[in-house]
């Protein structure tokens, strides 16, 4: 795949300071600026994290889409899951699909000790119960062993982020 020809420019305003300390992070990497700030602002992880969450919402069932998506945030390092969660997956998914994408990154985050990020607080617990098995004698189990980002959620499972069931 080639690269789109770059035929626009922009241009910011930063202190002599600033400017230093983009160059010494962008030495730092091997890069030149420019690669350096586009990187930072058009961040990888942030566009593979918004086309995981695209394909649970294309998918009539999201099953696959969230276990790639649990293994997108299983495989970040903490920096890269904090620009990959940055933004808030797109509005109008069903409520589910909100909350469990929400429980995965508010997961992720413990396991990395980051903050959560503030788009996840918007998103309303589910009002009723959603069970990982259809077994009536698992609920129980699955009702204490639910790590507690789900179960804030109303979402009552037993495989947590990096596991496979």
């Amino acid at each position: 795949m080639s690269k789109p020809t770059k035929t626009a420019q922009m241009q910011i305003r930063v202190s002599v300071q600033e400017k230093a300390a983009i160059q010494r992070a962008a030495e730092k990497t091997g890069m030149d600026m420019s690669a350096y700030v586009l990187a930072r602002v058009l961040s990888v992880p942030a566009a593979q994290f918004r086309d995981c969450v695209q394909e649970c919402a294309d998918s009539a069932s999201p099953r696959l889409a969230l276990a790639e998506l649990n293994s997108l945030l299983s495989s970040l390092t903490a920096g890269e899951l904090r620009d990959a969660i940055a933004a808030p997956p797109p509005s109008g998914l069903p409520p589910f699909l909100d909350n469990y994408i929400a429980a995965m990154v508010e997961y992720a985050c413990a396991q990395r000790a980051i903050a959560v990020p503030k788009w996840t607080c918007a998103i309303a617990p589910l009002a009723e119960p959603v069970y990982g098995s259809q077994l009536l004698s698992l609920r129980l189990y699955l009702l204490t062993h639910s790590p507690p980002p789900f179960r804030v959620r109303n979402i009552f499972i037993d495989a947590t982020l990096g596991d496979r069931v």
